[in-house]
């Protein structure tokens, strides 16, 4: 072998990187990966102060009650002393097998589905329109959120006389020559499900209208004139703008009126009472695990009727946020990444 083909054979990786531009600079040598340091005692105790708190409340005010009324509800129980009557599975089943609790249950599914239907439309409508420069827009929206504060028993209380068959409904349509619309709003089952739903739109809608005024003023005025560069109307600006950038405030309202007609109680027991609600058509879980509980003296009964629906509430609210939030809490959460 010749001394040439010595050198070339020879030819260190350094050598080779100079001949292809690597410019003959050998490269440093990485850095040794620091590892994450621990949280001392002072940032185990600085989180301690801020989360124990509130874990003692929700642990005190939220699981305990589940887990206690999940306990009571395998006895028949009256309410007082300690509960001794051991029945197991067996107010469950009575529960599930029910008609009278699936006739509720089938309620309930009609007002969320109503609720969504009738007030989302509405509210970004009145929203649209109170996010539009106005006379009056802060007084508008001061009355719009009214309703809403209002305390339910007052709210029922007065609907509840209003639409009497001698309310102040019926009278009125008969002073302007329209008695042959007078009706019993309350009683009749035909109807009283609609007016429960109309008593419901007309308080909870302007929740929704502040929500959605809110998410209104975070989407950018240069958008709307871009599109109407283009030659966008108004109707498809909203339709193409306004609605999309709108979703995720949609779906936490979505999600609120879902929580809340599936608890629905106040309102229904306040206007049609214990015995009417049933016989009217407006019966809820909550009313009638009130009726089968606490009015019946069956307090284990009532308890595990209350664990129902609060099973049936989670399923559905894990059920929304696996498919429905899951969107808006994907680029809010991070997951740890190995950095090389």
């Amino acid at each position: 072998m010749s001394l040439r083909e010595t050198s070339v054979a020879v030819t260190d990786p350094e050598t080779d990187l100079a001949q292809h531009g690597g410019g003959g600079v050998t490269p440093p040598p990485p850095l040794p990966r620091r590892r994450p340091r621990g949280l001392g005692w002072a940032g185990r105790l600085e989180i301690a102060l801020l989360v124990g708190p509130a874990l003692v409340m929700f642990l005190g005010f939220v699981i305990f009650p589940v887990v206690m009324a999940a306990f009571y509800g395998f006895f028949r129980w009256q309410g007082y002393g300690a509960p001794t009557d051991f029945v197991g599975l067996q107010n469950y089943l009575t529960i599930l097998t029910d008609p009278t609790f699936i006739e509720a249950l089938g309620h309930n599914g009609f007002i969320v589905i109503a609720s969504i239907v009738l007030q989302g439309p509405i509210a970004v409508l009145l929203a649209l329109l109170l996010n539009r420069r106005m006379r009056g827009q802060s007084i508008i929206r001061v009355l719009m959120f009214v309703p809403y504060v209002i305390a339910e028993v007052v709210v029922g209380t007065g609907f509840g006389l209003m639409l009497q068959t001698q309310g102040a409904l019926n009278g009125m349509l008969e002073s302007v020559g329209l008695g042959a619309f007078a009706h019993d709003w309350i009683a009749d089952p035909a109807i009283a499900i609609w007016t429960l739903m109309a008593i419901l739109t007309w308080k909870y809608v302007g929740f929704a209208v502040i929500l959605f005024l809110a998410g209104l003023q975070g989407i950018p005025e240069e958008l709307y004139e871009a599109a109407a560069l283009d030659g966008a109307g108004y109707w498809q600006a909203h339709w193409r703008i306004t609605l999309p950038l709108l979703a995720p405030t949609l779906r936490i309202w979505a999600f609120l009126s879902i929580i809340g007609a599936l608890q629905l109680f106040d309102l229904v027991y306040i206007i049609w009472g214990q015995y009417v609600a049933s016989t009217a058509g407006t019966s809820t879980m909550a009313t009638y695990m009130v009726v089968n509980g606490r009015n019946a003296g069956n307090y284990g009964y009532g308890n595990a009727v209350a664990v129902v629906i609060f099973v049936i509430s989670l399923i559905v609210a894990l059920i929304y946020q696996r498919f429905v939030l899951r969107r808006d809490t994907a680029g809010a959460i991070t997951e740890g990444k190995k950095t090389r």
